[in-house]
């Protein structure tokens, strides 16, 4: 395999992985929040997002999707320890898309920037995105592989 080959290989798995993560860790996540009553939210949106129509949870998976890109860029900074890749992973997907969708989504769509920093939101935020990140990392290990030292 070239190493162009290998490398546009890593980058579907990285969407992949991003897009599968959402719907397993990030949505599960959600579900524990939602069910101890910490969000009013359900789990799964099935709402149409603009501007297509396009259920919600597509729309979320498919930007987990493209986060998950992101995470492919940076993970070879990673720590190469399994433990540490994981934390690295949950504390990446906690900050990176939070901060994004504070800072560049919230104000593109004229809302207040951070939905204006509820603690609640602020938390869920961190706890669904680090969700994601540890489930993007498990993915990408599980179908991809990655060298670990011990």
């Amino acid at each position: 395999m070239t190493d162009s080959t290998h490398k546009l290989s890593r980058y579907l798995l990285g969407f992949a992985a991003g897009f599968v993560a959402v719907l397993v860790f990030h949505q599960a996540m959600l579900t524990l929040l939602h069910s101890v009553h910490f969000v009013s939210f359900a789990p799964f949106p099935l709402a149409p997002t603009a501007p297509f129509g396009v259920p919600k949870i597509w729309s979320l998976a498919f930007w987990g999707g493209i986060w998950g890109l992101v995470f492919v860029l940076l993970e070879c900074k990673f720590p190469r320890n399994l433990l540490a890749y994981l934390i690295t992973a949950i504390v990446f997907g906690a900050v990176g898309p939070s901060l994004v969708a504070w800072f560049v989504v919230s104000p593109f769509k004229g809302l207040p920037m951070g939905g204006g920093f509820h603690s609640a939101g602020v938390i869920t935020a961190f706890l669904v995105n680090g969700a994601w990140g540890l489930g993007t990392a498990i993915f990408l290990l599980a179908t991809a592989g990655r060298l670990i030292a011990a």
